[in-house]
């Protein structure tokens, strides 16, 4: 095996991921998969993650399938211990199961601050936020153990910026586990566990019961401001998911990467008040 191969080499380590049943936790879980992890995906949508895990298996990859919704923690802590009990160690946890909170101001007026639907609101913060900030609780012990983990958290550029296109609950959420990851790698560092958040920009998922998909003025819209001119395919996310985990990242920790085409380089990117519903 060359270095560089080396620094890739996830061989033999395992890999828990939320939301694996398609869109960005596919990717992950694909990413592991592929280059030889041992990979628990964890979902809901039984029938998607057994065709997904059936699939995978075809083609030689270690993968399980584990039906969980997140938001119940006390299932969420069975997945993940189970797991590690299972396999003898846990080295990556992709905290990614996340969900919408309705739509932003952009295109509908539900989304304004003084009308949206604060259940929304609630869901996506106990999906998006306390679920993902309780996965990195329940793995931490076992990572520990082995002084040594990786952890990676889905955040989003809606946590970085004005995203008018989501709603509050998403934003709210997705700003806070960038928090949680930075402050957690400072806590988890000299226990030689990595803690990184990626956030995306647009990419083509099933979020939003596949908003982006059915809509193509929305698609048009991100398209037109990101400076790659196009919105993303999940599995373009695979190359950082990798690094992240691999040797390939060992110095990087607290880390919050945009993986968005450009899109929060620029200072404007569109006059949103042409879309804004009145």
């Amino acid at each position: 095996m060359t270095k560089l191969a080396q620094l890739f080499d996830i061989k033999g380590h395992v890999a828990i991921v939320t939301g694996a049943a398609s869109g960005l936790g596919l990717a992950y879980a694909e990413a592991m998969a592929e280059n030889g992890a041992i990979v628990v995906m964890a979902d809901l949508n039984a029938g998607a993650l057994s065709e997904h895990v059936a699939r995978l298996k075809a083609t030689g990859c270690a993968v399980e399938g584990v039906v969980v919704d997140v938001s119940d923690l006390g299932a969420l802590r069975s997945a993940i211990d189970g797991a590690a009990e299972r396999y003898g160690r846990l080295d990556y946890l992709f905290a990614n199961a996340g969900v919408s909170a309705g739509p932003g101001t952009l295109f509908n007026q539900d989304g304004a601050i003084d009308q949206f639907d604060v259940q929304l609101y609630q869901r996506a913060i106990d999906i998006n936020q306390t679920a993902t900030l309780m996965a990195i609780r329940y793995a931490v012990p076992h990572m520990k153990r082995r002084k040594y983990g990786s952890i990676v958290v889905t955040a989003s550029i809606a946590g970085i910026q004005a995203e008018p296109v989501c709603g509050y609950g998403y934003v709210a959420a997705k700003a806070a586990v960038i928090n949680i990851a930075k402050q957690a790698a400072v806590e988890l560092a000299p226990f030689n566990i990595r803690v990184n958040a990626i956030a995306p920009g647009p990419f083509l998922t099933n979020i939003g019961d596949g908003r982006l998909k059915r809509q193509p003025e929305i698609v048009k819209l991100f398209a037109d401001m990101t400076p790659l001119g196009r919105v993303a395919q999940p599995e373009e996310i695979k190359g950082l998911a990798l690094l992240l985990a691999s040797p390939a990242g060992s110095y990087l920790t607290g880390a919050v990467i945009p993986i968005d085409g450009g899109a929060t380089c620029v200072s404007t990117r569109g006059n949103y008040s042409d879309h804004v519903a009145r």
